[in-house]
């Protein structure tokens, strides 16, 4: 029986294909590509630029005295360049992205065409309030959907991501303390040893100790851990629900009971919020703090350093000392209390020099309309339900860290069914690559060994999910049969090859230097 090869004419059965390597180094449509600064364009620009009309003696010692040191490209020179390296980066718009604890899922177009609209796009900070009233609009709207959706009466929107929410959030806590006059007893912040790691760092950085809560054999709080640590020198606890291992706090109503009578705040990181929005309001569970990463939940671009959002919702007893600025609605319209007088006298400060960012508003509420109430239930339920169709379709061939009883938005499994095997999860996360998907969340969270975290999220149709399935119960299988060379080589297909990770984390090449006798004239 004869088989067809790629162009279609028949192979004998056990004819070998060889592929020889290409004379440019590119593969088909993917071009081999240099840096930048390898190219022929020190001699050229370009863009023709007229002559200055002054020396720039004004500038005194800053004038340039030597050649910027930057290539100069045509317009396709630049276009195609870009072009060729983006074909060679993963992408949420090429395939599944299944980082767990990350929420990679697709941005909605939608999204993106509100955020581009005259009157978001074009504004500054500095406008007249009369001119951005429009802006201030959306702004209300969107702080009042995210208090609807949490039972939380206040929020600051102007944090710019979830580390930097969670200052908010303990700055609120720190200065209700001070209020109060117990600041100076309670320095301690309680954090599971799951939390993500921002959680700790925050709370150091404000100016606390932290304490470590133990976790149970089941992936939650420990709450007699807990309950032995709280006490009158605690400000705060900071827990994250759904947890980091994919997992519900059952007991999160007991661990607010215990955290208020113990006179602290219970700071929850929504980074997760994903798993259960329009099911279950965080404000009803205790909860006196929690950001919302709006890139995770509410579909704004994740990634590339910004900008991102993180506003934090605030308790009736947090409400007072939330940061300026925030919108307010009367007779004159729409305008924002900018200073700590007034209605907020008792705020902390500022976090950020204006109010956030509008284009992440705007695709955030542009999300929230387009779904509606049923829609963002729906997006919890799917995000859970793809979690534990890939739980349960792995299953068979890979250990869970926690088999027993479903998962939230994420599948959380450790490296011990590859004892015997001479493999790691590094080793399994490359071979990936091979395959095409970007790997899973390694090594994380801490406290699973050879940890294999995947989320799958809400946008991911069932073809691609079951695409992804078979590509790991494939790799899975071969893993099992001993075929190590396919992972310790791995990846064999990717532009660049496996590196010294460990070298380049500790002696990274951050600047390219020119060859010997390369001519950088601009």
């Amino acid at each position: 029986m004869s088989t067809m090869n790629t162009v279609g004419r028949p192979t004998a059965p056990n004819q070998v294909q060889t592929k020889p390597a290409t004379l440019t180094g590119g593969r088909g449509l993917l071009q081999n590509e240099a840096l930048i600064f390898e190219g022929d364009g020190w001699g050229k620009t370009g863009v023709d630029l007229p002559e200055p009309k002054t020396d720039g003696s004004d500038l005194g010692d800053l004038i340039r005295k030597d050649p910027i040191g930057l290539p100069g490209l045509s317009e396709p020179e630049t276009m195609r360049h870009y072009v060729r390296l983006s074909q060679k980066n993963h992408a949420i718009d090429l395939a599944i992205y299944p980082l767990g604890s990350c929420t990679m899922k697709h941005n909605p177009r939608l999204n993106e065409k509100m955020a581009r609209l005259p009157g978001f796009s074009d504004i500054h900070p500095l406008q007249p309030i009369s001119t951005v009233q429009g802006a201030l609009e959306l702004m209300d709207a969107l702080a009042h959907w995210l208090k609807t959706l949490t039972g939380m009466p206040a929020v600051a929107l102007s944090p710019k991501a979830g580390a930097h929410g969670e200052l908010c959030g303990l700055m609120a806590i720190r200065a209700a303390h001070e209020a109060s006059g117990q600041h100076e007893k309670r320095r301690k912040v309680l954090v599971p040893t799951s939390a993500h790691g921002t959680n700790p760092a925050t709370a150091a950085f404000v100016g606390y100790s932290v304490v470590e809560v133990a976790q149970t054999e089941d992936g939650r709080v420990d709450v007699a851990d807990l309950a032995s640590k709280l006490g009158d020198d605690v400000a705060a606890i900071m827990v994250t629900n759904p947890n980091t291992c994919g997992l519900f706090e059952r007991d999160i109503l007991e661990i607010s009971r215990l955290t208020h009578e113990a006179g602290a705040y219970f700071y929850c990181d929504g980074a997760n919020f994903n798993a259960i929005v329009g099911r279950v309001r965080p404000g009803d569970l205790g909860v006196d703090a929690m950001h919302i990463n709006l890139h995770k939940t509410f579909s704004t671009p994740h990634g590339g350093g910004g900008p991102g959002a993180g506003p934090v919702v605030l308790s009736e007893a947090l409400a007072p000392f939330a940061p300026a600025p925030w919108v307010v609605h009367d007779e004159g319209g729409y305008r924002l209390i900018e200073r700590e007088e007034e209605e907020a006298e008792q705020a902390f400060g500022r976090l950020c020099a204006f109010q956030g960012q509008m284009g992440m508003y705007t695709r955030a509420l542009s999300y929230m309309m387009s779904h509606g109430a049923d829609g963002l239930r729906q997006v919890a339920e799917d995000a859970v339900l793809n979690a534990n169709y890939i739980k349960a379709r792995l299953g068979d061939l890979m250990s869970a860290a926690f088999p027993d009883g479903p998962c939230m938005h994420e599948a959380l499994f450790d490296d011990e069914w590859l004892k015997g095997t001479d493999i790691t999860t590094l080793d399994f996360a490359k071979a990936m690559i091979d395959e095409g998907f970007h790997p899973m969340t390694m090594y994380f969270p801490l406290v699973v060994h050879g940890a294999m975290l995947i989320e799958p999220t809400e946008t991911e149709s069932k073809a691609e999910l079951d695409r992804f399935i078979e590509a790991m119960r494939a790799l899975a299988t071969a893993a099992k049969a001993g075929d190590v060379d396919r992972f310790k080589g791995a990846p064999f297909h990717a532009p660049l090859k496996r590196l010294d990770e460990t070298r380049a984390a500790r002696s990274p090449v951050l600047r390219w230097t020119a060859p010997e006798g390369s001519n950088k004239a601009a």
